[in-house]
């Protein structure tokens, strides 16, 4: 199978190349604009230069059988338009596109070219994540937390509490019928945001915070007499009526694993090779809430 990977920064070279390059059945196929770093990531993967490119036409004309985007989320728009008119099924960093707009024109269009297209929401695919749907789910709550990346409410929304977004939506265990936004905006630039949905016997709740002192994320999912809580998408601690167990990753279990991504890369080329993708709808309602966040955000600060 020959893959593009389009976009050569540290969420390529971290965290898919190291999974890609062991997949034995793999032609890999690499673009970036910037030569050195065109260099060096094929000389750490062994990728011959004939199968590296720093323009587009270039990647495309050596033929693909798919690709991963990797770009800044600016550039998703048009790179996922030229590969999608390629008929080159596409995986893509969340989110699509910075606006609803945008996102919906490229669901649209893969359905209209009848073109895969899958976007990257890890966090369904970490295991302690998606074993939590195993539980009582009266109750869930996320909370993100950075040190210092205050950004206009757009950016943040699409780039970052997106996670957070998609992460309640697919553990909530029913139809979301509300939605409350909270946030704090300071000369532009959100501070935090507090999320609350909710459905019959079930509230969701996520916060972000940008201006805090630690970088993590926790999750904790509770429901008659029972919690699990999860540090940092790796360990576990399950209560059961007041009674914790705790459990830490394997020592020798892979990060990229840890964080869903081998399992994404693994999903993304088997739909390559059976033609069945992840529903496009779903995809698009988690992009339908980071909207509405943004313009509620933008009611209450305006």
């Amino acid at each position: 199978m020959r893959v593009g990977v389009i976009g050569l920064g540290d969420i390529a070279e971290k965290a898919y190349l190291p999974v890609l390059s062991t997949l034995p059945d793999l032609d890999l196929r690499l673009h970036t604009r910037t030569p050195e770093t065109l260099r060096r990531i094929a000389a750490a993967y062994r990728v011959p230069a004939e199968h590296c490119h720093a323009d587009l036409d270039g990647l495309l004309a050596g033929g693909l059988d798919a690709a991963f985007v990797h770009a800044a989320t600016s550039a998703h728009p048009a790179l996922v338009t030229r590969l999608l008119e390629a008929g080159v099924p596409t995986f893509v960093d969340k989110p699509l596109a910075y606006t609803l707009a945008d996102s919906a024109r490229l669901l649209e269009l893969s359905r209209e070219r009848g073109v895969g297209l899958m976007v990257g929401f890890n966090r369904r695919h970490v295991p302690a994540y998606a074993a939590s749907r195993e539980l009582p789910r009266d109750l869930i709550v996320v909370r993100r937390n950075r040190v210092d990346t205050a950004r206009e409410v757009r950016t943040v929304v699409f780039d970052d509490l997106i996670h957070v977004v998609d992460t309640l939506r697919f553990l909530a265990p029913g139809t979301i019928e509300h939605v409350d936004v909270r946030a704090r905006v300071v000369d532009g630039l959100a501070q935090h945001f507090v999320l609350h949905l909710s459905g019959a016997g079930f509230s969701a709740i996520g916060t972000l915070n940008l201006r805090s002192g630690s970088n993590e994320e926790i999750l904790e999912v509770s429901g008659r007499d029972t919690m699990r809580e999860v540090y940092n998408l790796a360990d576990v601690v399950d209560h059961d009526r007041g009674l914790p167990t705790a459990r830490r990753r394997g020592d020798w279990t892979p990060i990229a694993r840890q964080r869903g991504i081998e399992q994404l890369v693994l999903a993304f080329t088997e739909a390559v090779r059976t033609g069945v993708f992840p529903d496009l709808d779903d995809v698009l309602r988690t992009h339908e809430m980071c909207e509405l966040v943004v313009t509620e955000v933008e009611k209450l600060t305006g």
